[in-house]
């Protein structure tokens, strides 16, 4: 989709959710550099803005109302983005400001999130460094919940593929239905036994195969 087309499309879903200040903050604070930071940056990146959220207000220590740039809700993490302009963030922060703006990072960072911080230099000359930086930031996470879902859902079909079976596979099974060698199967085989739902069938010091233990249909 095109950029313009999709950030209206962005702006306009979450100034719909919103009322009064914080559809405010919204209107007021997404100005240039936040709108260049998801054309050159984001968008490039993802092709989405799913679970981006623009203007997103969270609390300090004191409950006192604060807002970031953007907030990426993701089940793999909470992240925070800030485009951070020189004159604004450095050059008229005094030693007060300064200390907040130190104290309020560390909290947030107990309380789970991942600060991200990009300048407005960087985000209009050199966009590809923000690009890196953010993969960076946000891929392994990423990756690893994409690994995660996977395998929940490989040990699903194994469940599954015994079901089908009569209540008992063996690893040739597993072999033979979903293409993988015969350590993968095994692995799979022996993450289900670890999990309560398979009870390996031993003669003499190998596995014969595995059986279905208390596992309903439905639940699969």
């Amino acid at each position: 989709m095109d950029f313009e087309l999709a950030h209206s499309i962005f702006i306009e879903k979450h100034m719909a959710l919103r009322s009064g200040e914080w559809k405010g903050r919204l209107a007021r604070g997404h100005n240039y550099a936040e709108k260049l930071f998801l054309q050159q940056v984001w968008y490039p990146l993802f092709q989405h803005f799913d679970h981006l959220h623009p203007e997103y207000e969270i609390y300090d220590w004191n409950r006192k109302s604060q807002f970031i740039d953007f907030a990426y809700l993701t089940p793999f993490g909470r992240f925070g983005i800030e485009c951070d302009g020189f004159q604004s963030h450095v050059k008229d922060m005094d030693r007060e400001k300064f200390s907040y703006a130190l104290n309020r990072e560390t909290f947030l960072t107990g309380m789970g999130w991942k600060m991200v911080h990009f300048s407005f230099d960087d985000i209009q000359h050199r966009p590809d460094v923000c690009r890196m930086l953010l993969h960076m930031v946000i891929g392994p996470r990423m990756i690893r919940q994409e690994a995660t879902s996977f395998t929940a859902m490989m040990e699903k079909e194994v469940l599954r593929l015994t079901w089908q079976l009569g209540s008992r596979v063996r690893s040739k099974d597993v072999i033979d239905q979903f293409g993988v060698d015969f350590r993968t199967a095994r692995k799979r085989l022996q993450a289900l036994v670890d999990k309560g739902f398979l009870t390996p069938v031993v003669r003499g010091e190998d596995v014969r195969y595995y059986e279905l233990k208390g596992v309903s249909f439905e639940h699969l």
